[in-house]
């Protein structure tokens, strides 16, 4: 299953979803992530969480949701937006009408502060992202049709720390 994580900027949130999904999922599912108006970097605070970690940051780069809508884009069967400001914004027109989602967050890129205050918001929008990836993976997707799949990704939008 491809899986796309967007957000506005593709700097923090989608690409924290984007690296637990490919580290969590053990080739369940392949993550890609994206951003309508994306800052061209990853969010250093995300990059610091991500090494503390141990999962590699080289592959994660800032892209526009433009490369996921071409004839040659990888076939997206899921679309998670993962922020707010992503979830009132019009959707490109996915190739094969993929699953949509919102798991809306508070965006840890508008924190400011010391190092640690920055990094404490990272580490709880990881927390939260976390918990609603290891929920989407433990589902019986092949035995749930389309609409079942689609009220447990409502679900998991709604717990805890929603936005």
């Amino acid at each position: 299953m491809n899986i796309l994580v967007l957000c506005t900027g593709n700097s923090a949130r989608s690409i924290l979803g984007e690296a637990l999904f490919d580290h969590l999922g053990q080739g369940q599912v392949r993550a890609f992530s994206a951003g309508s108006k994306p800052k061209g970097v990853p969010h250093p605070g995300a990059l610091r969480l991500l090494e503390r970690r141990g999962i590699d940051t080289a592959p994660l780069r800032s892209k526009s949701w433009n490369e996921f809508t071409g004839p040659d884009a990888p076939p997206i069967d899921l679309a998670i937006t993962v922020c707010g400001n992503a979830a009132g914004e019009a959707c490109p027109v996915f190739m094969g009408s993929p699953l949509k989602a919102h798991w809306g967050l508070p965006d840890p890129a508008e924190v400011t502060g010391s190092e640690a205050e920055v990094d404490a918001a990272f580490e709880e929008t990881w927390r939260l992202l976390e918990m609603r990836v290891r929920a989407f993976l433990a589902l019986d997707r092949a035995a749930m049709d389309k609409s079942a799949l689609q009220a447990a990704l409502a679900r998991i939008g709604a717990m805890e720390g929603a936005a």
